[in-house]
């Protein structure tokens, strides 16, 4: 359409202006789109605008970068409004007015008079006065103009939105004004609407302050997952998987655009999984896009600063100005305007410190940058700014990518004791992994870390290969001291592998020839020896001798202000203090190194994801289910978080020992096998190895086969001699020879034993070794004897508040107990004895096999406690994701549950299961 223009000179707050003024309007720039037949629906954000106008908000801003959808959204917003009943109770819908901008209304007049267009298609004719004015005046007063707007639209009766779309193409001071004026100013009945690439220069804070604002932004534009779905998979008519279209989701980070380049590329691929693998900001659909739509629009200045920065994968104002030497910018400065421009800038903190580009933004920057002659100074300078801001991991990786490998050799060594007293070894040998392997061995420090941090990972191996490197290196200066030291440390961490190896006497050599190597100041590797030399305490079941060890190691770590190293040692202590039988001292301890944990800041508290759960035990071998849960839910948080090389071995065991009082016999088996898989090679000494409690299962289970087979090859006999190491793989002996029935020579081995156990104060073992003596005889008819070393246990056990060791034993103990109780009813350990009963399950299995029998069921496999419990629960008609999160279990898991009670019932739905239960009278 032609258009016939008009010029005329204008002033508003004091400037002056020429003006544009349309002779005729275009009539395309008031049209409503019209909304997609194919579109992913948002009703939460619908919900949000709605809700803005119910609450009488005088504007709603999306601000957002091109590609999320923000005119989408607005005309299904638009469709559902004048369709339905308005937000503020109206039958009738609400009206809308609509203006789509271009550059050529960056001129005021223009602009109002397409705002008085846009506003006609409410009432017809209004403004007309005001445009004539305009029109004739050489110098029109905007003010005045704009004052006489608002009295107008006051008229109208019924609550109306105006849409200013991409805004952000006007960029003018004056209509900036002219807009302000009008927000400022709007009548009750008006609400408008912003779109816009960035944020207008309107007094957004004091409308937000005063609760006139609704914003919706890049983060709450970007498609969710279920979204993401939707769109992929139904508008664009693809199939993708869930693992694909979540791998997308997170490199597209939610972008519309992106997901819908991405959906375009993949057409006639047959391959998705590779597709999406490869999909970066490089590909070309989405480089030309952004060319386009983003990095061509921008000007020569900020076009540099986008590619050289690109290569930080944060930013903050010093570190580009650092990276760009280039005193006429302002590093700061560019960050926040990038930001209002919602260039593809996500900020990272509160405080607008730190940000970084958008994934596929910075493809696209990386991209275009390429590898000029530069490339390597800017990365050294990176590494340098982060060095001098204590950013060593940043600043290798930037060493690391200029080629300097001796300046990432020396942030690597200078990384080594921080990293490692933050237990993260394994990073650091990631990063040391990426050096030439010559520049590594010609370095002795950094071989004999490297050595260290393969010892600490298990690595026995390996350790010994970069320690025999280091050696080879130190050969020519011997009688520097600073050769000595690390000859020192050598032996040292030779002597934790050979603790790792569970060879005794080459871990007391090597702990005492690194002694005497050793400066006389440095107290941090003394006390290193002087624990290696207590632990081999712990092998030999002296654990008192190596309590006393860890507690002089913890106060020389809190003296040197390691105080990671002194909490995280806790644990170690408490597990002493377990096998010793004080579950009260073990709590106090954990409790008190979670106390320093949080008084020492946030970084500290994953260390204490093993402190929490073995709370969660104590609590569990208490019969405290609630304190048990809490610690857990805990332990599972920080375990997420958590650097701890054995996290995931502790963790499987303890699932696996709560799974086993489920009676959940197969999934703790399964729990074992994880264990097993995340073990760890350390110094402490494995007393419960894994196949021995899987034999113990199997022999809950009734697969004695299982639990001989385990004997036969671990050549266990009841003639062997008593260790500390050997007892519970003994105490499962003895288990398997009372399934047997054969009972020759299973006394005489437990008293071995329990002599021994007593003899190093080992309460823990002498409670289990009683129990177990207590059943043998009993198994023999000698009830006189059983119940003699029942109650011994008992009065071991009663102060330290035991329960679940007893009711692990299952029916034979209970009846061993309830005879107790019957024998001497004035027992002074009677209300001990009762709570104990109390925690046995009431025959469930016994109770539903004799129902199923009475009513002549073809039922044959009981349900567990825990099916039971959850079968309770969906009969009171809580969800899956309810009886989850009641139980701390996983979804997953529950519904696994529901199809084993299903099959057990014989029903198809939860419904049915309900009430076969109740016909079997279980609920």
């Amino acid at each position: 359409m032609h258009i016939i223009k008009r010029t005329a000179s204008t002033k508003f707050c004091g400037h002056a202006y020429n003006c544009v003024v349309p002779a005729q309007i275009l009539a395309t720039k008031l049209y409503i789109p019209a909304p997609r037949s194919k579109i992913v629906l948002r009703p939460r954000l619908i919900e949000r605008m709605n809700e803005g106008l119910a609450m009488g908000r005088r504007l709603t801003l999306i601000s957002a970068s091109a590609g999320f959808g923000k005119t989408t959204l607005i005309s299904e917003w638009i469709a559902a409004l004048t369709s339905n009943p308005s937000p503020a109770g109206r039958e009738e819908g609400v009206r809308v007015a609509w203006l789509s901008l271009d550059e050529g209304d960056k001129d005021p007049v223009r602009f109002i008079a397409y705002l008085i267009a846009a506003l006609q298609t409410i009432k017809a004719g209004l403004g007309e006065g005001i445009l004539q004015t305009l029109q004739s005046r050489q110098q029109p007063q905007v003010e005045i103009a704009l004052t006489a707007l608002l009295n107008e639209i006051s008229s109208i009766p019924d609550p109306f939105l105006l849409i200013l779309d991409d805004y952000h193409v006007v960029d003018s001071k004056s209509v900036d004004e002219a807009l302000a004026f009008l927000v400022e100013r709007l009548p009750p009945q008006m609400h408008l609407v912003i779109t816009a690439r960035e944020d207008p220069s309107l007094p957004l804070a004091r409308l937000r302050a005063r609760g006139q604002l609704t914003e919706l932004r890049a983060a709450d534009l970007q498609f969710t997952a279920a979204e993401a779905t939707e769109f992929l998979n139904r508008v664009m008519g693809l199939n993708l998987s869930n693992g694909d279209i979540a791998a997308l989701e997170s490199r597209t980070e939610g972008w519309i655009a992106g997901l819908q380049l991405a959906a375009l590329s993949m057409q006639g691929h047959q391959d998705a999984a590779s597709f999406v693998k490869s999909f970066t900001g490089s590909h070309r659909f989405v480089l030309d896009y952004l060319i386009e739509e983003v990095l061509g629009q921008q000007s020569e200045e900020i076009q540099t600063f986008l590619l050289r920065t690109s290569i930080l994968d944060r930013m903050c104002g010093p570190l580009c100005d650092a990276v760009l030497l280039d005193p006429s910018t302002s590093g700061q400065e560019i960050l926040e305007q990038l930001e209002r421009a919602n260039l593809f800038i996500v900020p990272l903190d509160n405080e607008r410190r730190w940000y970084r580009y958008h994934h596929l933004f910075g493809d696209l920057l990386r991209q275009r940058l390429g590898q000029p002659r530069e490339l390597p100074e800017y990365h050294l300078r990176a590494s340098v700014w982060y060095e001098a801001n204590a950013d060593l991991a940043q600043a290798f990786h930037h060493a690391l990518a200029a080629g300097d490998f001796e300046r990432s050799a020396n942030l690597a060594e200078a990384a080594w004791q921080g990293m490692e007293r933050n237990f993260q070894t394994a990073a650091w040998i990631g990063w040391v992994k990426k050096l030439p392997n010559a520049v590594v061995c010609s370095r002795p420090r950094l071989c004999v870390s490297l050595g260290r941090a393969y010892s600490d990972a298990g690595e026995v191996e390996s350790s010994e290969t970069y320690l025999q490197n280091a050696e080879r290196a130190l050969a020519d200066a011997l009688e520097r001291d600073e050769s000595k030291s690390l000859l020192a440390i050598i032996a040292l961490i030779r002597s934790n592998n050979a603790q790792i190896q569970g060879n005794l006497a080459e871990t007391i050599k090597y702990a005492e020839l690194s002694i005497p190597l050793m400066p006389e100041d440095d107290v941090f590797h003394r006390a290193e020896a002087a624990i290696t030399l207590g632990f081999t305490h712990w092998v030999t079941g002296n654990l008192e001798s190596s309590l006393r060890a860890i507690h002089a190691w913890i106060e020389d770590m809190q003296r040197l202000g390691k105080q990671e190293f002194a909490i995280a040692s806790a644990f170690a202590v408490a597990d002493m203090q377990v096998i010793l039988g004080r579950l009260n001292d073990a709590e106090k301890s954990l409790r008190h190194a979670i106390q320093q944990a949080a008084a020492h800041g946030r970084e500290s508290e994953t260390i204490t994801a093993h402190h929490h759960l073995e709370l969660a035990m104590l609590a569990h071998e208490r019969g405290d289910n609630a304190a048990s849960a809490q610690s857990l839910e805990i332990a599972a948080d920080l375990g997420q978080r958590t650097t701890l090389v054995d996290w995931t071995h502790r963790w499987n065991l303890a699932q696996a020992r709560l799974k086993e009082s489920d009676g959940e016999f197969d999934s703790a088996l399964q729990s074992l096998d994880d264990a097993q898989r995340g073990y760890v090679k350390n110094p402490i000494p494995i007393f419960h190895p894994i196949a021995a409690h899987k034999a113990r299962i199997h022999l809950r289970q009734g697969r004695l086969d299982k639990a001989q087979a385990w004997a036969r090859e671990r050549s266990l006999s009841v003639k062997d001699e008593a260790s500390y190491l050997g007892e519970y793989e003994h105490l499962t002996l003895a288990r398997v020879c009372l399934a047997e029935g054969s009972f020759a020579g299973v006394h005489e081995m437990l008293e071995r034993l329990l002599a021994l156990a007593e003899s190093q104060k080992r309460m823990g073992s002498v409670i289990e070794i009683l129990l177990t003596q207590a059943l043998v005889h009993q198994a023999q008819g000698n009830h006189p004897q059983a119940l003699s070393a029942l109650e011994r246990a008992l009065i071991l056990a009663e102060p330290e508040g035991y329960i679940r060791i007893f009711v692990n034993e299952g029916e034979a103990m209970r009846s061993l107990l309830s005879d107790l109780r019957a024998k001497s009813p004035a027992h002074p350990l009677l209300r001990y004895v009762d709570r104990i009963l109390n925690f046995f399950p009431q025959s469930a299995e016994i109770i539903f096999q004799s129902k199923i029998q009475n009513r002549k069921s073809e039922i044959v496999e009981p349900l567990t406690n825990r099916e039971i419990e959850i079968l309770r629960l969906i009969a009171a008609g809580h969800s899956n994701t309810e009886i989850g999160q009641r139980l701390y279990l996983a979804l997953s898991t529950v519904k696994g549950h529901n199809l084993r009670i299903f099959n057990k019932l014989q029903v198809e739905n939860r419904t049915e299961a309900v009430a076969r239960a109740r016909e079997l009278g279980l609920l």
